[in-house]
């Protein structure tokens, strides 16, 4: 209602009362701003997801065929987007773009028995070279410590059809592809979900606190343990105090006494076991 309004119907104001009712307009009009802007931020404050927390698990299966060349996956949004930092103060992507390129290296077969081809992808914007990557898995899969090389499998590393697939991939996105396979990674761990292998990014760049050795040597363990899982094995635990870590151990959940170890296989080529879990 406006001081016209009040004037039509007759009534008289006095210039207090004109005074007042200008005072009145114009608190309705500040409330009204008032309320938009309260309601824009209800509104933009809702579309805010938390992160959740994800509980530490390593779990295996078997390998099976999977088609080569470029994979989607939509990361989920618990992961921080600012990355993970890395001992030289830069960044581990926690989110990556969900696609993957492949290397395009075929090596030779190493080992003995069914051969088994495999194909090493890398998620793109990760950092990683696929070709780097894929070399330095090859160069894991044939060390003499390995299982190839004592009589556990025979792999080859190709560029096109494989039997399984290594991807190294963001911790978002390993955490969805693992998740797909009913398996819970927490953003920090690698699986084999039945479909390949999954290496976590940060796991890849960084080691393991629980592991003493660079993260070089970690990755001998990673590609080692998931696959024993490819070839069947399930996990280990400790043979005794200060004793070799077995690579079927879940090492990144503590070691109970032993000692940090990345190969099945000590260098006389005894094998590296523990008690059943």
């Amino acid at each position: 209602m406006t001081q016209r309004d009040v004037r039509r119907s007759g009534t008289r104001l006095t210039r207090r009362g004109r005074f007042l009712v200008t005072l009145l307009c114009l608190a309705a009009l500040a409330g009204g701003g008032s309320l938009a802007w309260a309601t824009w931020q209800d509104r933009t404050a809702s579309t805010r997801r938390p992160p959740a927390a994800g509980a530490e698990t390593d779990p295996g299966g078997a390998a099976r065929t999977e088609p080569p060349g470029e994979v989607s996956s939509n990361p989920p949004s618990r992961e921080r987007p600012d990355g993970l930092d890395k001992p030289d103060g830069s960044k581990v992507p926690a989110i990556g773009s969900g696609s993957f390129a492949a290397a395009r290296i075929t090596g030779s077969p190493v080992g003995t028995g069914t051969l088994r081809r495999y194909q090493v992808q890398v998620e793109n914007g990760s950092g990683v070279s696929p070709a780097q990557a894929a070399a330095e898995i090859q160069a894991i899969v044939a060390h003499p410590q390995g299982w190839a090389k004592n009589g556990r499998g025979r792999f080859q590393l190709v560029s096109g059809r494989a039997d399984f697939v290594i991807r190294i991939a963001t911790p978002a996105t390993a955490d969805k592809l693992c998740a797909e396979a009913g398996l819970d990674t927490g953003g920090e761990l690698n699986c084999e979900t039945g479909r390949g292998v999954v290496v976590n990014l940060r796991r890849w760049l960084l080691g393991s606190p629980q592991f003493d050795g660079t993260p070089a040597t970690y990755r001998h363990l990673i590609i080692n343990h998931e696959l024993g899982h490819a070839l069947g094995l399930g996990h280990l635990g400790c043979p005794g105090p200060g004793k070799p870590a077995p690579v079927m151990m879940q090492q990144i959940k503590g070691l109970d006494g032993c000692r940090s170890n990345a190969w099945p296989y000590a260098a006389n080529r005894t094998y590296l076991t523990g008690p059943t879990l």
